[in-house]
């Protein structure tokens, strides 16, 4: 939805610190000073990704390259270079210098092009965003925003005397500085603890985090329980767990997992061996009820989406299914401890996996695994490890995907069962100190963040 109301009332009614000015300066419309150029409508029949010149489209703005080419005929008055000032004029109204090779400006983003020398170009690049954000802040967001360029050209900028404008610009910028190279230590920090904590599962799923139980035990002189006696012991327990539910009784028959492809896997710690998600665990999935079925939703059983694997765990769910749910359609209810690795998703979901503390429904995007209690804890410090590993297996087209017999036949290295507590006592031991000093992080980076606008409303306040 266009905006309705005018820029000069926004302005004028604001009382934000970035719109406002000294009572000694004027103020200029931005179309008084600068050409705004909108995009070129480019056909989409002639988008490439890999020949052609690059097409700046709304996502790009802020960006230092496009991931989409021309391959058309093109106006040279289109080109946009290094340095020039462009604004998104649909969702959020971005607005940044491009920082990528020559490109065409596609439509729905324009350029701004100062025709005036009363205007400092980096007081405008300061100044500008705080007038969008007001400006994007009052478009109704129906549905999609969309900014003209008659708007843009009616911003009422402040206009300081132009030396004013000079030691403006040079203090913002030095506050700026001292500034960014905080940030940048944070995100150096942040960066060399991503890589600590992908160390510490590296050692911890190798042997080589915390002293071995065959070391331990030759040490003092006994003996010892196996990866291979506890994987043993596992299925053991599984095949009597069939039979006293009943489920042996004439129901099917018991099926033993297949054994782990140790095909190119390297050699483990002494007392380690190979298993398989499948032996380690009952491995199923949910559905999704059919939703113009009333009668499925709105009940008390919680039912969850992929989307709950991005915390380590599932204490709530947004929506519910009935009894009649449950009963009718493909539907489970997993207990709590049951572990739900994400099947498919957007972005970084797929792979990711997550622990129920609640019982709970899932959708078909969700693998379940019922893993034996003594094993849980580790199995999931290892699924966090593998998450690239597990991204890489996915199958499929534009948008890969794990399916349940991908997710059965991933190989774990196990250990012994006490040394699985070690090293789970141990990574939760190191991955606790490393998330305290990362909240700090975070809340430094987020205190920048409100120091950037600090300086800016110093600088243009009354």
């Amino acid at each position: 939805m266009a905006l309705t109301i005018p820029v000069a009332e926004i302005v004028e009614s604001s009382r934000n610190p970035l719109l406002g000015k000294h009572e000694s300066w004027g103020r200029v419309l931005l179309g008084d000073i600068a050409t705004i150029q909108n995009g070129f409508p480019f056909k989409s029949s002639q988008f490439t990704r890999d020949e052609g010149m690059p097409l700046i489209r709304i996502r790009d703005v802020g960006a230092d390259s496009s991931d989409t080419n021309y391959v058309g005929d093109y106006d040279p008055a289109f080109i946009v270079k290094a340095g020039d000032l462009l604004i998104g004029m649909d969702g959020d109204f971005n607005c940044a210098r491009w920082r990528g090779p020559d490109g065409l400006l596609n439509q729905r983003v324009c350029r701004v092009i100062l025709k005036s020398d009363i205007y400092h170009p980096k007081l405008l690049d300061y100044a500008l965003p705080g007038y969008l954000g007001a400006i994007n802040d009052m478009t109704s967001s129906v549905t999609v925003k969309h900014l003209s360029s008659k708007s843009i050209a009616e911003i009422p900028l402040p206009l300081p005397p132009m030396d004013q404008q000079k030691r403006i610009v040079a203090e913002i910028e030095k506050q700026f500085s001292r500034l960014d190279e905080a940030v940048a230590n944070l995100k150096r920090v942040k960066a060399n603890l991503k890589r600590y904590k992908a160390a510490v599962l590296k050692a911890a799923v190798e042997g080589r985090l915390v002293e071995t139980e065959a070391e331990l035990a030759r040490r003092e002189g006994r003996s010892y329980e196996t990866g291979e006696q506890l994987l043993q012991r596992i299925l053991e327990i599984r095949r009597s767990q069939w039979f006293i539910s009943g489920r042996g009784q004439g129901k099917g028959k018991y099926k033993e997992p297949a054994e782990p492809n140790t095909t190119d896997l390297p050699e483990l710690p002494e007392g380690w061996v190979w298993a398989n998600v499948d032996q380690l665990s009952e491995v199923g999935t949910g559905a999704t009820p059919k939703r113009d079925q009333a009668r499925y939703y709105g009940g008390e059983i919680p039912w969850v989406t992929s989307a709950v694997v991005n915390d380590a765990f599932v204490d709530h769910a947004d929506e519910f299914v009935t009894s009649d749910a449950l009963a009718e359609t493909n539907l489970t209810l997993y207990p709590p401890g049951t572990l739900l690795v994400a099947m498919y998703g957007e972005g970084k979901t797929r792979g990711k996996c997550s622990e129920l503390r609640i019982a709970a429904t899932t959708n078909q995007a969700l693998a379940a695994l019922q893993a034996d209690e003594d094993v849980r804890k580790y199995l999931k410090q290892f699924l966090e490890f593998n998450y690239e590993q597990m991204r890489k297996v996915a199958s499929g087209g534009v948008q890969p995907n794990l399916n349940l017999s991908l997710v059965r036949a991933v190989c774990v290295p196990l250990p012994p069962m006490a040394e699985q507590n070690r090293i789970v006592a141990e990574v939760d031991r190191r991955l606790t100190l490393l998330h305290e000093t990362e909240a700090q992080v975070d809340a430094n980076l987020q205190r920048a963040g409100r120091l950037r606008q600090s300086i800016l409303q110093r600088a243009f306040s009354p």
